[in-house]
């Protein structure tokens, strides 16, 4: 029987807890594997897919640019549901970085997650574990059984994720500000408190 990381490593897609909801994910550097996700979620290729990693150190897999604002955000929220917009690598590919080759991140404190990332020593896709249009999913008894027929493997063994809000997602613009580009589980006034002007679209 293969291995979560041994289906992920051969273009596979899985359903995985994290420390918000269910996510839908594959291998971070895998074009075709997350084309298939998007393809599952029936969600559109321009839109592109966010990324865990399993720790902090692992953000140099993702990005090369790792600004003061960056440092700031990731030692402050991370682990947590806080996912920041960073210039890509080559190795993130497109259907992962938007237009501008910018890609979502984040640190998940969730240590099944955590431990995949480290085991394949890759960041992970996580997309919501829900088609497009349907809602998110923290009870794994609330997973659509049509998507997870379309999936390789699930992981829906405890921990469960806590449900409610999706990750808050930023993006840093430098000199102190702060775009919210997605409100969710950190609160602009947490962000705030670090000093930070914040922005909301």
């Amino acid at each position: 029987m293969q291995t979560i990381q041994q289906i992920l490593s051969e273009g596979g897609v899985v359903v995985y807890p994290t420390e918000t909801l269910y996510a839908l994910g594959c291998h971070g550097f895998l074009r075709d594997a997350a084309l298939r996700v998007a393809a599952i979620k029936g969600r559109p290729e321009s839109k592109p897919l966010p990324l865990i990693v399993g720790d902090t150190s692992m953000l140099e897999l993702v990005t090369e640019t790792i600004s003061g604002t960056v440092r700031a955000l990731a030692e402050a929220f991370w682990p947590g549901p806080l996912s920041i917009l960073v210039p890509a690598l080559p190795a993130v590919p497109r259907p992962i970085r938007d237009d501008r080759g910018l890609v979502s991140v984040r640190s998940t404190p969730h240590p099944l997650a955590a431990q995949i990332c480290r085991d394949l020593d890759a960041p992970l896709v996580a997309t919501s574990a829900n088609f497009s249009g349907e809602s998110p999913v923290g009870n794994p008894r609330d997973l659509d059984p049509d998507l997870l027929a379309k999936t390789d493997a699930a992981l829906l063994e405890a921990p469960f994720p806590p449900g409610g809000a999706p990750s808050t997602l930023v993006h840093p613009l430098g000199k102190g500000r702060v775009q919210i580009v997605r409100p969710g589980a950190i609160s602009i006034g947490e962000i705030k408190k670090l000093g930070f002007s914040v922005i909301s679209e």
